[in-house]
């Protein structure tokens, strides 16, 4: 790779990382080394095909659809036994509602993957019906039964304490 792509690379990855790595946690379920490895992984395939993603029209779209992708492939491969924690690390909690957020990370763990990955996408990353289909290879009907049903799982998951939820 030449000089100049190299510097573009790691201008992109710098600017990048933050916002890869918090869609990866969600994706994750909270697990702060698999989402560094989602992100690590989608890192070195944007660096392999840096040249040909560097023209596209939005490489920051281009780099969560690549996470995504490893999420959902890393979830399919069955030497996978690394299994999440019961607990989250502590950490500095960002101005909001902390009860609800923990309360609403923890629904989203208990989801499958591919339902985790629709929600992370519509509602997280503000995608589009047709850009999530592409992401996820599927079709955009497909993508809006998925993301009732989603959501669904998630409001039994949440059951009564939805409406105090939604006050708060």
């Amino acid at each position: 790779m030449k000089a100049a792509d190299e510097s573009d690379y790691l201008d992109f990855a710098t600017a990048r990382t933050g916002a890869l790595y918090r869609s990866a946690a969600l994706l994750s379920s909270g697990d702060p080394h698999l989402a560094e490895d989602l992100v690590q992984e989608t890192l070195g395939r944007m660096y392999v095909h840096w040249r040909r993603v560097s023209k596209a029209d939005n490489p920051a779209a281009y780099a969560h659809t690549v996470l995504v992708r490893v999420f959902l492939s890393h979830r399919r491969r069955r030497s996978t036994t690394e299994q999440p924690t019961g607990r989250l690390p502590e950490g500095v909690v960002p101005e909001g509602d902390a009860t609800l957020r923990l309360t609403l990370l923890d629904a989203l763990a208990r989801l499958g993957p591919r339902d985790r990955a629709v929600l992370v996408l519509r509602f997280w990353e503000d995608r589009s019906v047709e850009e999530t289909a592409r992401v996820l290879r599927s079709s955009s009907g497909a993508v809006r039964t998925q993301t009732s049903r989603a959501l669904g799982r998630i409001r039994s998951i949440l059951g009564d304490s939805l409406p105090d939820l939604a006050r708060s």
